[in-house]
């Protein structure tokens, strides 16, 4: 059975999909941009404070579910250039303890969703 997971702490899907979906001990968490919930702007003037947001909006996510970053056993970054690859990593790096860490694939993509810089989806396991 599967538990659907909302919260306004995170921006609004903007699709056919949900914030994240729990089924039995495992949650789903949808891609993640850099949508402000209070204001339902888009932040990606700055990459560390767009990442930040990204990052924040998963925390708020996985909050609502009682969860938190030590409970992210998987991650998926997409990104629209390599080349930001580092300063994203070092924001991302900043939420996860690096030595339980979840494992992690990173993507370069041709565009994502309302032309942002990264977008970051996330598994988490309850216990």
């Amino acid at each position: 059975m599967k538990k659907i997971i909302k919260t306004s702490n995170a921006p609004a899907p903007i699709g056919p999909y949900n914030q994240a979906v729990l089924s039995g001990n495992m949650l789903f968490v949808s891609g993640q941009i850099a949508i402000n919930p209070k204001t339902g702007n888009l932040e990606i003037d700055d990459l560390a404070a767009e990442t930040k947001l990204v990052m924040e909006n998963l925390k708020a996510i996985l909050s609502e579910a009682g969860l938190t970053f030590d409970d992210v056993i998987k991650t998926s970054i997409f990104i629209s250039d390599m080349n930001n690859f580092a300063k994203i990593n070092e924001v991302y790096g900043t939420y996860f303890n690096a030595e339980t860490a979840p494992a992690r694939e990173t993507v370069e993509v041709a565009n994502l969703p309302k032309f942002v810089n990264v977008e970051i989806s996330a598994i988490a396991v309850k216990n």
